[in-house]
């Protein structure tokens, strides 16, 4: 059990990382990406709108 644990952390230590840093970049970059402006203020409208 022991082994299976800290093989676990070590991969979640190095990889694991990575890749929740690569996430964020992609979020950040489709956040700021030309042509969001529009989309981000449709949603922002949304609440505004009557049925």
């Amino acid at each position: 059990m022991e082994s299976t644990y800290q093989s676990m952390r070590t991969f979640a230590d190095s990889w694991g990382l990575l890749y929740m840093f690569v996430i964020f970049i992609i979020a950040i970059v489709w956040t700021f990406r030309p042509g969001s402006k529009k989309h981000s203020d449709d949603a922002a409208r949304i609440p505004f709108q009557e049925d």
